[in-house]
């Protein structure tokens, strides 16, 4: 009787154990590795800090590039069907992201796209014959089946831009978990007059870098002010861009027609 108490505490003891050290682990596990824009964990960095990051080092359809001398052709218009939005913004520490109501989306040969979110990036991660931009907007879409669609628009310093107001008038200055600024804002009016796109096979511009992703970037740049883009290029020091990657044996093409 003494030998199968002694086994029971035993055994105890055992159980206590590993269901203590399993919380860690499963933590240790589900936590996404750090990186940064700049030094150890910085973009040329990434693909060696994680095994899900490795297409940040190694893929062959990464995301910016130089637009440069791309073939014109007659593609098929984007239609945009955008509506207002309320402002639920964040701060992620990476950059300053709207999550977009439901209803919103675009059509691309056929597909329908929702929109998912919009975000920044300042300077801007594209550049043109090597210009890069003071800041870029990424809304980013997604398909029923999973597929990714990036509208990309290029701003530049011009006028005071109203449609932009209830953006850069409430970004976060810190990390911060998602909130209603009480205010609406439409996309549709973000979009340049002339709606022509540079197109190409690209991937996600942070990790994982995940490729795959239609690139929809905005032949011309929208207009915003001095204080517009400052408060988006004071957020993050040092900018929050990702530098341009080969274009490789992709083809980058140019709607000519609007």
């Amino acid at each position: 009787m003494k030998f199968q108490r002694s086994l029971f505490v035993v055994l105890f003891v055992l159980i206590f154990a590993l269901s203590a050290c399993a919380p860690a682990a499963t933590e240790e596990h589900t936590s996404a590795p750090h990186w940064t824009y700049e030094g150890e964990e910085g973009p040329a960095h990434w693909g060696d800090l994680d095994a899900s990051y490795s297409a940040c080092g190694t893929g062959e359809n990464q995301s910016p590039i130089d637009v440069s001398a791309p073939t014109d052709e007659d593609l098929s218009n984007i239609a945009f069907y955008y509506q207002p939005s309320e402002v639920n913004i964040l701060n992620n520490g990476h950059t300053v992201q709207v999550n977009y109501d439901s209803g919103s989306y675009i059509e691309l040969d056929g597909v329908r796209y929702d929109v998912a979110q919009f975000h920044f990036h300042a300077p801007s991660e594209h550049s043109v014959d090597g210009k890069l931009f003071a800041a870029e907007i990424h809304i980013v879409h997604k398909s029923a089946d999973g597929a990714l669609a990036v509208v990309g628009i290029l701003l530049e310093e011009g006028a005071q831009n109203a449609s932009y107001a209830p953006f850069t008038d409430n970004l976060p200055a810190e990390q911060s978990e998602a909130s209603d600024a009480g205010v609406q804002i439409n996309a549709a009016d973000m979009l340049p007059a002339e709606q022509t796109t540079y197109r190409y096979s690209g991937s996600l511009t942070t990790p994982p870098c995940s490729e795959g992703v239609n690139w929809l970037l905005m032949t011309t740049p929208v207009q915003v002010s001095a204080e517009q883009l400052h408060a988006l290029e004071s957020l993050f020091e040092g900018g929050n861009n990702r530098p341009v990657q080969p274009l490789n044996d992709r083809t980058l093409v140019e709607d000519n027609t609007p």
